[in-house]
């Protein structure tokens, strides 16, 4: 009896999961793992999702078009923001203005420049960090072949709960409003 006890109990254990070891217990880290995809290991929902309805899109050089599809406030005190990019383009694209100008961020190829900005209040929030410093964002963005659509999101610290409306950024290009939900 003694093996299948141990067998069963290894099995919850694997099954449990891990934070790697870095021990990141915060509210944002632990909900925003998310499934790798693609050949290029980017961070993001599996695919882009066609069918989801546009809250916001931001056209940039050479046919390049990021399209929100939402930017949801979760329980942890975090806003989560999710699109696509696509290249129209008739080059590839790898977006290295998009990441963020801090020195201490790994990725080179992510959307960690973006931010959320609250006119009203006079705020910029800015990606999350892990305790590695790593941006919860969407990573690895390299090498978008024309024709190509690549799914994306940031997590931002939310803003007050009387926010229902933020600029969305991302460096060179323009900015556009999207509401907030949930």
């Amino acid at each position: 009896m003694l093996p299948a006890a141990l067998l069963i109990s290894l099995a919850a254990l694997t099954g449990c999961g891990s934070d790697g070891g870095k021990g990141d217990a915060s509210p944002a880290a632990a909900t925003s793992a998310r499934p790798v995809s693609g050949p290029s290991g980017a961070n993001g929902p599996a695919a882009p999702d066609a069918t989801a309805a546009s809250i916001g899109e931001l056209k940039g050089p050479d046919g390049v078009v990021v399209t929100l599809t939402s930017a949801t406030r979760d329980k942890g005190g975090f806003v989560t923001v999710n699109g696509a990019v696509t290249n129209r383009g008739s080059k590839p694209f790898t977006p290295l203005t998009w990441r963020s100008k801090e020195t201490a961020m790994k990725s080179q190829s992510s959307v960690s420049g973006a931010s959320l900005i609250d006119e009203a209040g006079r705020k910029r929030y800015l990606v999350l960090r892990d305790t590695d410093g790593e941006c919860l964002c969407t990573t690895g963005l390299v090498t978008i072949r024309p024709g190509e659509s690549r799914p994306i999101f940031a997590q931002f610290p939310a803003p007050p709960d009387s926010v229902t409306e933020v600029g969305f950024q991302l460096p060179a290009m323009p900015s556009v409003r999207i509401k907030l939900s949930g």
